[in-house]
Order: C-alpha cells, then structure tokens, then sequence
C-alpha cells in the first residue's frame, strides 16, 4: 500500500476533553483505533500490576522514565504498522501524550496529510464536572488537578495542544462534538 493513501487521526487533549467519545465517534465510521493508554495497561497487566488511577499514574511516569520517552509511542507505531499492513488506511489514534511522542509520529508517518493531530478542548470547569460525573474512572476535584498537574509538568502534554492541526471546541451535547468532528474529517479526507 502506498503510505500517501494512509491516512492517521491522532486525537490529543487533557484527561477528560473529550477524546474516548471523539475516539468512539470515528471508530463507528470505520477507522480502527489505536489506544495509547492500551500500550499501559496492556505492560500494567504483563508485569502483573493492579490497575487503580494511582498505579497508572505511576507506571505512566515510571515506563517512560525507565524505557524512554518514546516507549509506548513505538508500541504504537509497531501497531499502526499492522493495520497498515492489514490493508488500513485510515486509522485513529488515541491519547497522545508528550511532545517526544508527537516528534516521533510527525518524523514516522511525514508524507503530506499522513498525520493530523486534532485537539479536544473544553472550559475546565465543564471538563472538571464532566470527569467528576463520569462511570468509568471519575476523579474528584484535587484528583483532577493533581493529575492535569501531572500530566503537563512530567508527560510534556501541552505540547501536542499546542502544535495541533485542529482544535475542536467540546462545550455542547455529544451530537454537537460528533458535528464539529465530521466537519474536521471532511477537511482531513478532501485534503
């Protein structure tokens, strides 16, 4: 397959923005997803760890510290390869994290219009409440806060917001995010 046909949906945004429901949105239209918090949990599981917002902080924190900064990112890459191998051509990607790993992707698939990193964005407020309300993994409000914390000043996640393609606003109903999304892909894929 010619990789200019492939094209990549890197979904980047803070704990609670928005992007498993972006995620889910594309996967029902077909793309296959690609989870870079599954390259955690997956090694979480391998090594026998408990899994608890605690236990995956760390193990966030440590495997990078450990492996590498590019650790899961490579992990994603070795399975985007499969899907392109598979025959794939449009795959979405879930979480990025850091800037390493945003450099990596960008360097990895560089054709013209190969990668487009969309961010997710959402008044805090509304995130905080929405995260607090969520069924799977709800934080409270120091949880949160520790954990945004977290996630800017040791996993570099502001980065990839900042360099992104596209932002889209979450600050409505489900339908209204699914809308701006498809407004997106119609840009990604006439492109």
């Amino acid at each position: 397959m010619d990789k200019k046909e492939v094209r990549i949906v890197a979904f980047v945004g803070m704990s609670g923005s928005g992007k498993s429901v972006a995620v889910d949105y594309m996967t029902e239209k077909g793309w296959p997803k690609v989870y870079f918090g599954g390259m955690i949990l997956k090694e979480m599981e391998r090594r026998g760890i408990e899994r608890t917002a605690e236990s995956e902080k760390k193990f966030r924190e440590m495997i990078r510290e450990t492996e590498g900064k590019e650790w899961v990112v490579k992990q994603v890459i070795e399975e985007v390869r499969r899907l392109i191998e598979a025959g794939q051509k449009k795959i979405v990607l879930d979480g990025v994290y850091s800037w390493t790993e945003y450099k990596v992707l960008k360097k990895e698939f560089s054709e013209p219009g190969q990668i487009t990193f969309v961010a997710i964005v959402e008044p805090k407020k509304m995130r905080y409440k929405r995260v607090a309300e969520r069924i799977e993994r709800p934080f409270n409000l120091q949880e949160i806060r520790d954990r945004d914390k977290s996630e800017i000043e040791n996993l570099e996640k502001g980065g990839p917001i900042a360099a992104a393609d596209y932002y889209v606003l979450n600050d409505g109903s489900i339908a209204e995010l699914h809308e701006r999304i498809a407004a997106v892909l119609a840009e990604i894929e006439g492109a």
